[in-house]
């Protein structure tokens, strides 16, 4: 068996550590607003011989109005945030990447049936359990999941340190680093989701949920207010232009 949290959005030593000692041996390490390079280099950074750290970007699509976030895994060249869903599916299609769903239908910043239909050739995974929904949404995601015949997958989606590894990913048979995963969520290999329970889960979705109203109030002010261009902006010089007819900034 080889274990994997397919979403976690920080990454340092008290990380590893926590995954370790969770049992983990993989992690997507997916971090908001950060370029590709920047995150393959800290993932080789952190990973070792008892934690493989997979690359990954959450890309948001759409504007701060539409937004739509997809994850993408085995990319080979950068794609920025706040392009058209269009556009984004399109270049993971190019790079014959991989895509995963997170939080199908959670709030207005994901993927419901209806688009999951129509790039379904391009998705391979849909999450079916993440710590910042309520039971009700978990079930939804899950129905999702079996209607758009898309295999499932759980994760921690931690935003936090005390989150990881509270949900994970369990693949049959042993994976050798970051590609084998990757290909395992490209393959369809039959996987099953766990995640821990009791009072301590319990606080860690309460915390992630709290955590969830201050990324979308004081952050997101800051975001479109006070920092100016994010790193990932299509307009940012890194991309060359070469998004500027998908680009809705």
């Amino acid at each position: 068996m080889f274990r994997v949290d397919p979403h976690v959005k920080i990454l340092d030593e008290h990380v590893v550590r926590r995954a370790k000692q969770r049992g983990l041996d993989a992690i997507v390490y997916a971090p908001h607003f950060v370029r590709l390079d920047e995150i393959r280099a800290r993932a080789r950074r952190f990973a070792d011989d008892d934690l493989a750290v997979v690359p990954g970007r959450e890309v948001f699509t759409g504007n701060w109005r539409t937004r739509k976030h997809v994850l993408m895994l085995g990319l080979s060249d950068p794609v920025p945030d706040f392009i058209t869903l269009e556009g984004a599916m399109a270049e993971l299609d190019r790079q014959d990447g991989v895509g995963l769903v997170p939080h199908p239908e959670f709030a207005t910043v994901s993927l419901g049936p209806e688009e999951i239909r129509q790039y379904r050739d391009t998705l391979h995974a849909a999450e079916v359990y993440n710590p910042k929904h309520r039971e009700y949404q978990n079930e939804r995601a899950q129905r999702i999941a079996r209607e758009t015949g898309l295999p499932g997958f759980g994760s921690s989606y931690a935003h936090l340190h005390g989150t990881v590894g509270e949900v994970w990913t369990e693949f049959e048979g042993r994976l050798d680093g970051p590609g084998s995963v990757i290909e395992a969520f490209r393959d369809g290999e039959p996987r099953r989701v766990f995640h821990r329970d009791g009072y301590g889960h319990a606080l860690r979705r309460h915390l992630e949920y709290a955590h969830l109203g201050y990324e979308n109030t004081w952050k997101k002010i800051d975001r479109l207010f006070l920092s100016g261009t994010e790193p990932t902006h299509p307009k940012n010089v890194a991309y060359d232009g070469r998004f500027d007819d998908v680009s809705v900034y």
